[in-house]
């Protein structure tokens, strides 16, 4: 429970939890907003936001007016998968253009509370559930569009990760990630003699940035890559990137996910890849 509801009203507690049609006074959305604890989506909610005082400005909307353009204006008949889902803009995003199903996973109950709540004020048929990303793969079937957004760069296993989302994707993943280092992603030869050192001086060269203790004030902060270690690692899951419509962002479609049949995740824990 968020510390800004131990002292609220009860009556307002109770409210909030089960409320399922829009609260129309403006006065009193707001205080339920406040109620949900600090919001790292900036959302309006019917002319309220979230997080206008956020740090990053509009976010995630400043980086959404990017990515948006790839996103089919229709997308009647879709399955939508959110991993990470946050305060649930991205979700709310691809519902609002007509997504059969949307699901948002998240492991942070604070999240997962504005988001149900975002989707309540906004009347829209989202599902949410309390799942890490390391068990996508108990959600049953694939989706057409799986967003995968802020989310690896607080991992202590990425590429693990990487290679279980995979699984889910049937059409385009939509992959954001921290940058640092260099931002220009380039393709490097398919190997190098033993004594090449040079290679690894070279800013551009794929590489991950570990943050043994904090970054930014966060512990979760764990892998920074550059461009090139990011898409490099996107085309090792088997991945393969057809746009990249921003310096964080890729969108990518399957390609060569599997061998023979099987996932390449599947092979590497049984020592066959």
């Amino acid at each position: 429970m968020a510390p800004q509801l131990q002292h609220a009203n009860e009556s307002e507690i109770s409210l909030s939890k089960t409320c399922r049609t829009p609260v129309l006074d403006r006065g009193l959305l707001a205080r339920r907003i406040e109620q949900l604890g600090e919001w790292f989506h900036n959302l309006d909610l019917h002319g309220v936001k979230t997080a206008p005082n956020h740090f990053l400005g509009d976010f995630p909307a400043i980086k959404w007016r990017h990515i948006a353009p790839e996103v089919p204006d229709d997308l009647s008949g879709a399955r939508v998968l959110d991993i990470g889902c946050n305060g649930g803009f991205y979700c709310i995003q691809m519902k609002q253009r007509g997504a059969e199903r949307v699901l948002g996973i998240d492991v942070d109950d604070r999240y997962l509370n504005q988001a149900r709540f975002a989707a309540e004020q906004l009347s829209l048929d989202i599902e949410f559930q309390k799942l890490s990303v390391y068990e996508v793969d108990r959600i049953p079937g694939q989706f057409d569009f799986v967003l995968f957004m802020g989310v690896f760069y607080h991992l202590r296993y990425p590429l693990y990760a990487l290679d279980k989302i995979i699984q889910k994707v049937s059409g385009r993943l939509i992959f954001q990630t921290m940058i640092r280092g260099s931002e220009t992603p380039r393709e490097w030869e398919s190997n190098y003699h033993f004594w090449n050192k040079e290679i690894f001086k070279q800013q551009d060269f794929p590489c991950m940035y570990f943050i043994e203790k904090q970054y930014a004030n966060d512990p979760t902060n764990w892998w920074l890559p550059n461009a090139s270690a990011a898409e490099a690692m996107l085309r090792s899951s088997g991945m393969e990137v057809v746009s990249h419509p921003e310096n964080e962002t890729w969108i990518c479609t399957p390609k060569h996910v599997s061998r023979d049949g099987r996932y390449i995740l599947d092979m590497e824990l049984d020592g066959t890849l």
